[in-house]
């Protein structure tokens, strides 16, 4: 890995860890500063490593350069000089050499803290998603908007909302309790996903695949079980769905780096460690009497990851899960699997009655996803003019560069081009 590489991996997976860590030290209410503190961390990183041999501990190195860079704005801001009242350890500068850096194992415990912290009742769920992706996952602000199909102008909105309500709050962390924590759970839940979403498939512009942001989500999500309040059926069933996504991260791209549709993906490729232990966390969740939409999915995703090939899907199943999933989590996008499922099965007119009279929010219509399932219908169905128009949509709403391929590849094959 090349050290401008080594950086980026480094900071994508300790960023989270970092801020958290920070946080913890000098409360919640200076959350800007300490953003700014390991961002500057980075970029002397960046500057840095190029040139020099790269420290044997990148991330205490981050740490330490984020907290010296976090003392000297506070000694230099008097309305932060509290701080520096609560711990005359620090007023001395040669002391931040000597202050420790947290173990991995504590930097850990002190992110999922700061998740739960930031799922709290009194921020909006939206806000939640949109704080813990950018303050504690290293998100940017158009990748945010991108996974949660909304604009950079709401994304800024929600993150000050939740800023501003952490920030009022300087005692937050201390006040965290078990009760509140096992209501938070589900947000941490969703956040995770995201994260791991984000990974599979991802909106940044130069990589199609982020399997560090994989691998992250499946590490707090592990944490998360080894802990009493998370240890539960729905995040085994979380951590199942995600590590059969896993399993099949290296068939979801050909040798150029180019995307490949499931059909055409070499099961031979997908990774059967990982499937297997997709299959032990699923067995483990089904633990309990409540059915969660993780439980679902990741039924869903062990019935393409089990299947022999994709002719032999088993279609129905599919479609009967998407069924259920409709009625646990309502959401458009489960009707527009669905379709995909019913096309499969019962062949595309079939799909597109299912898509029929469906009230389509506008973050849907402004979604390539949408535009290229229809595309795709519509063709096989015969009904080649609105196959075209709908493939256009879909090309000019495509995110990203890899995805705009993939659609071209796709729609070449039903001469949609």
């Amino acid at each position: 890995m090349s050290q401008a590489g080594l950086v980026e991996h480094v900071f994508r997976h300790e960023y989270g860890s970092l801020v958290a860590s920070l946080l913890s030290r000098v409360g919640v209410h200076h959350v800007d500063a300490v953003e700014d503190a390991v961002q500057y961390a980075l970029m002397q990183g960046l500057n840095f490593w190029p040139k020099n041999k790269a420290p044997t501990n990148p991330s205490a190195w981050l740490y330490k350069v984020a907290l010296r860079k976090l003392l000297s704005e506070f000694r230099t801001n008097q309305r932060r000089h509290e701080i520096l009242n609560q711990q005359p350890d620090l007023v001395n500068p040669a002391s931040v050499e000597l202050a420790p850096v947290p173990l991995s194992g504590e930097m850990s415990d002190a992110m999922l803290r700061m998740l739960f912290v930031a799922c709290q009742q009194d921020i909006p769920l939206e806000s939640q998603l949109v704080f813990t992706l950018k303050s504690l996952c290293g998100f940017s602000v158009k990748e945010i908007a991108l996974r949660l199909f909304i604009s950079e102008e709401n994304v800024y909105k929600r993150f000050s909302r939740a800023r501003k309500n952490l920030k009022s709050d300087p005692d937050v962390l201390d006040a965290l309790t078990e009760s509140d924590m096992i209501i938070r759970l589900p947000a941490v839940h969703a956040v995770v996903y995201l994260l791991f979403t984000e990974g599979y498939l991802s909106s940044h512009s130069d990589t199609a695949i982020r399997q560090d942001l994989c691998e992250e989500a499946i590490r707090l999500a592990l944490m998360l079980l080894q802990s009493a309040i998370g240890k539960v059926p729905e995040t085994c069933a979380l951590l199942a769905l995600m590590y059969f996504h896993l399993a099949r991260l290296n068939g979801r791209q050909d040798e150029t780096g180019a995307l490949l549709l499931l059909e055409q993906q070499d099961r031979s490729r997908w990774n059967q460690t990982h499937m297997r232990q997709a299959l032990q966390y699923l067995q483990q969740s089904a633990q309990g009497e409540h059915l969660s939409r993780y439980h679902v999915e990741a039924n869903i995703a062990a019935q393409h990851g089990l299947a022999p090939s994709f002719s032999e899907t088993p279609w129905e199943n599919i479609t009967e899960s998407y069924e259920l999933l409709e009625r646990i989590a309502p959401s458009p996008l489960h009707r527009l699997n669905r379709a995909v499922a019913v096309a499969q099965w019962q062949g595309p007119k079939a799909g597109l009655q299912v898509l029929q009279d469906m009230e389509l929010p506008k973050w849907l219509n402004r979604s390539y996803y949408w535009h290229a399932v229809q595309a795709d219908l519509q063709y096989q169905s015969g009904e080649g003019e609105l196959a075209k128009r709908s493939a256009q949509q879909a090309m000019q709403a495509a995110p990203t560069d890899t995805i705009k391929q993939l659609l071209q590849r796709r729609f070449k094959k039903w001469s949609l081009d």
